[in-house]
């Protein structure tokens, strides 16, 4: 089944579902292919980058990767098609490696399947560590190379960590088991229930130039999600040719500091624990399962509305920012801002810990940087800091504490417990008649500040 009529069938069933998106160079560059393959002709790509592109016959294409990164992204577009919208089609478009051209293959034939393993990465390291290490789809050689050794190590650095928990646990029995006895600990370790230790990750993309090589990455706070960015592109057209979807979340410094300080507590619950992102959390673990958080206040996701719902604070301006609501006071993080010609600064640390909706715990371990994140893990991973956390709570179920933690250059010096009170958990799991709670985050209409990654 490959004659004119057929392929043109298939073409423009595609095109009438939307499946290509908005970006008008991938639509073209469909339109030639389908073109191409329907009258017999193969094109080079040099012969794709002049008629599709507007290049000149000077065109370098060991220069310019331009064609072979839209053609990466409009096999990729297919493949999204036949795995949704078009997963009942009998038949499915394809563009075979290393040609320029559209052909059909029945839905159980061998190509796609093979196509989908080539262009697939697996980096399930970077979703524990800090440093990005997703590889760009078909970047050139010198920059697979450059991201090959953050994977190495990733890979190495988490299996480390896993195969020395056991070590830790047993080295550290006797410190652990005081703090695995306090209530703030024995209420989820204790309890039998899943576990899931949630990492508040940041989704970032690419922006790329007109040759479509990428330039720097980009965290922008209104795009969390790959999801976010396809709907971001549908209302800025405009940028549908510049910002490229890289596959790719980073965690904070600080999310592995923390994971050291809480292995050796989690080291006998392991069989019911597990790994998850703050972007991949859902209701259904929130429902049943022990949750531990850890990370910045600004990447706890779905966890912000439920853990501020039933605060006595507030986020301010900015995610740097808490407000007291009951008396006003603002506490405010340095980390973000500091005094020019000092080394030394004060950052905010956040913890709370408060019953579910069905009997189970959740407790939040953060900051509003890096420095404030690791001194909560450990203030509640060492006996004295938490018996001191615990006696000042007055030993309730579901209670919060904020810390003030000083710093210098990016190492925490000390922390000071400032406030502690009970979390009321009847306005965070409230029905849907009650009054909602206090806006939380920026306000509407409006957008944090872009971060732009070197």
């Amino acid at each position: 089944m490959s004659d004119p009529e057929s392929l043109q069938a298939l073409a423009h069933r595609i095109r009438a579902t939307g499946a290509l998106g908005r970006s008008r160079l991938i639509q073209k560059l469909f339109d030639f292919l389908i073109e191409c393959s329907a009258t017999g002709r193969a094109p080079k790509e040099t012969e794709v980058a002049i008629e599709v592109f507007g290049k000149d016959t000077g065109f370098d294409v060991a220069q310019d990767a331009m064609v072979r990164v839209y053609v990466h992204k409009l096999r990729r577009k297919l493949e999204e098609y036949y795995s949704g919208a078009g997963r009942s089609d009998p038949f499915q478009l394809t563009i075979p490696k290393g040609a320029y051209r559209i052909v059909i293959h029945g839905r159980d034939a061998a190509p796609a399947v093979t196509e989908l393993i080539t262009d697939s990465v697996v980096v399930a390291a970077s979703e524990l560590l800090p440093t990005p290490v997703a590889t760009p789809p078909l970047a050139p050689a010198a920059a697979r190379r450059r991201w090959l050794l953050p994977v190495l190590a990733a890979s190495l650095l988490i299996n480390l960590a896993l195969a020395g928990a056991a070590f830790w646990h047993t080295r550290r029995a006797a410190p652990v088991n005081p703090v695995r006895s306090s209530p703030v600990w024995s209420r989820m370790l204790d309890s039998g229930r899943p576990l899931w230790v949630v990492l508040g990750d940041y989704y970032i993309f690419a922006e790329t130039d007109q040759n479509m090589e990428v330039r720097r990455l980009v965290r922008e706070f209104s795009i969390n999600s790959a999801n976010d960015l396809d709907q971001y592109l549908k209302l800025h057209p405009e940028f549908a040719d510049r910002y490229q979807d890289m596959q790719l979340n980073y965690l904070p410094t600080s999310a592995a500091f923390a994971l050291k300080d809480l292995l050796p507590l989690l080291a006998d619950a392991n069989p019911r624990t597990r790994v998850v992102m703050a972007s991949e959390l859902t209701p259904e673990m929130l429902k049943a399962s022990d949750v531990i958080y850890i990370g910045y206040l600004s990447g706890m996701g779905m966890l912000s509305d439920l853990v501020f719902g039933g605060s006595r604070f507030q986020i301010g301006d900015s995610f740097d920012v808490l407000v007291d609501r009951t008396s006003g006071k603002q506490y405010i993080s340095q980390a973000a801002l500091p005094v020019p010609g000092e080394q030394t600064y004060h950052d905010i640390g956040y913890f709370a810990t408060f019953a579910g909706p069905s009997g189970n715990q959740i407790m939040i371990v953060a900051g509003t940087r890096d420095v404030a994140v690791r001194r909560m893990a450990e203030s509640i991973t060492h006996a004295d800091s938490l018996q001191q956390l615990v006696a000042r709570s007055g030993n309730q179920r579901s209670f919060e504490a904020l810390y003030d933690v000083f710093a210098m250059n990016g190492t925490d010096l000390n922390g000071t417990l400032l406030v502690t009170g009970k979390i009321d958990t009847t306005r965070i799991w409230a029905d849907e008649t009650a009054a909602p709670a206090a806006a939380v985050g920026h306000p509407p209409g409006t957008l944090a500040p872009t971060a732009r990654l070197p």
